[in-house]
């Protein structure tokens, strides 16, 4: 393969699935995929979400929270939704665009009723592992030939 498949992670607010999303492709798929992440919204980098990357040794500190409007005309061979309102609002990409649904639960939606952040990082640390093995996974994932 001479050229990587470029890759949008989408989410809602590009804070927390997409940031770790882009985050662990780039680290664990980068020799075949260019990863990027955005959001319908911008709601800012999620510190709990740059804490547990950290956690396996994946520094996503200095990504920011961007919308699609950010990533100007980028071309993408893929677009991967990781939740289901960003599934739901997709803004329209060209139709060489594969837009694909993984959805994951919401960390922060998850940990609101977390009596400390501690117990706030459990449910972190579980979609982490979960997009997790998804990315690694990947490209296979996409049904695209190697």
């Amino acid at each position: 393969m001479s050229e990587k498949i470029r890759v949008l992670f989408l989410c809602t607010g590009n804070s927390c699935r997409s940031q770790m999303a882009e985050g662990l492709c780039r680290h664990f798929r980068g020799d075949l995929i260019e990863s990027y992440s955005a959001g319908i919204e911008r709601h800012g980098l999620n510190p709990l979400a740059v804490a547990v990357m950290l956690e396996i040794g994946i520094d996503i500190s200095g990504h920011r929270s961007k919308t699609t409007d950010d990533l100007g005309s980028s071309e993408f061979d893929y677009v991967v939704t990781v939740c289901d309102h960003a599934s739901e609002n997709c803004p329209f990409f060209p139709a060489v665009t594969k837009v694909i649904h993984r959805g994951f639960d919401d960390p922060p939606k998850l940990a609101a009723s977390a009596a400390n952040e501690e117990e706030a990082l459990i449910h972190y640390r579980r979609v982490r592992d979960e997009i997790r093995d998804y990315i690694q996974v990947l490209p296979l994932a996409f049904d695209v030939s190697l």
